[in-house]
């Protein structure tokens, strides 16, 4: 479909500006989402905020990003879920460090908007979107599934998490921070009576991402993109912005490409992608593309002002 050139590099004021035209003309959003959406927001997984949390497993192991630890082979399941415990905690159950999902959410409140997403930790929930106008592709961090799996069901995580960092000697601070007594050191397990086990079939449970063929599409994943494919087939003659924001290229299918196709197919559709390093779009989409290579939220600060 198309011929694998891209966009040239565009005038950044002058893209700002076409977007916010394009929000205010647009007669349906759809927000299609990616790790750059909650790194500009604060959740970064290496560098100062790896070493606040995780400064005891870098020193012990040989990664230095919060990902790469998530995939080490722990010699326990005791350690395993004091790393995952601490990861999950920080990215799910903490405030975001600053207010992008609330910007963002400030600019289609009023908009008819579906938002598609790769990101697994909970933020658009948090920021107040209409959880009926989600879906979450990959997971939260906030379920466990069986590592079978042997049902498709998953189970909310969050006061065993809770435990877990508790058992470690943490604290939690008023906006839910992750404290430590001073000069006292984390444990690096956590008791084997909270490893969480398959209530069905006894085996370990597991984290509800998407890494393999075990991720389980429990009902709610089904309904949610039951509603998204509907929304898109409801809306396709309208006048449809595809707002990407923050999406790479690990998994381009699910979003960036699938935005690329429907806008070229759709009369109508415009497309908009705001990420730093990585905005660009087919050349032959040019005229109706709208590429943004700056920080989201500084982008989302230049959109809110009058």
């Amino acid at each position: 479909m198309f011929s694998g050139k891209i966009t040239k590099k565009q005038q950044k004021e002058e893209s700002i500006k076409r977007l916010k035209e394009e929000l205010n003309q647009a007669e349906v959003i759809v927000i299609g989402a990616g790790a750059g959406l909650s790194t500009s927001a604060g959740f970064t997984y290496s560098g100062a905020r790896f070493d606040r949390y995780f400064g005891d497993f870098a020193a012990k192991y040989p990664f230095t990003d919060m990902y790469s630890g998530g995939f080490y082979p722990y010699d326990s399941l005791e350690e395993h879920w004091a790393y995952w415990s601490r990861y999950i905690y920080i990215n799910r159950y903490t405030a975001a460090p600053k207010p992008v999902y609330d910007k963002l959410l400030a600019l289609v409140r009023d908009k008819d908007s579906f938002v598609i997403t790769t990101n697994v930790d909970h933020q658009f929930q948090k920021a107040g979107f209409d959880k009926r106008r989600l879906f979450y592709t990959q997971g939260d961090y906030g379920l466990f599934q069986c590592s079978q799996p042997c049902h498709l069901a998953t189970y909310d995580n969050a006061e065993t998490i809770r435990q877990m960092v508790k058992a470690q000697g943490f604290t939690t601070g008023e906006n839910g921070d992750l404290l430590l007594p001073a000069g006292s050191a984390p444990k690096m397990t956590v008791p084997s009576a909270l490893i969480p086990h398959c209530p069905k079939c006894g085996r370990p449970m597991s984290m509800n991402l998407r890494a393999d063929d075990t991720f389980v599409q429990d009902k709610g994943w089904e309904r949610a993109s039951e509603s998204y494919l509907a929304f898109l087939q409801q809306n396709k003659d309208k006048r449809i912005l595809f707002w990407e924001l923050g999406t790479g290229m690990n998994t381009p299918g699910i979003i960036k490409y699938s935005f690329w196709k429907m806008t070229a197919q759709q009369p109508q559709a415009k497309y908009a992608c705001v990420n730093l390093g990585e905005a660009f779009a087919p050349e032959e989409m040019e005229e109706r593309a709208i590429c943004i290579n700056e920080d989201i939220d500084a982008v989302l600060n230049r959109l809110a002002e009058n």
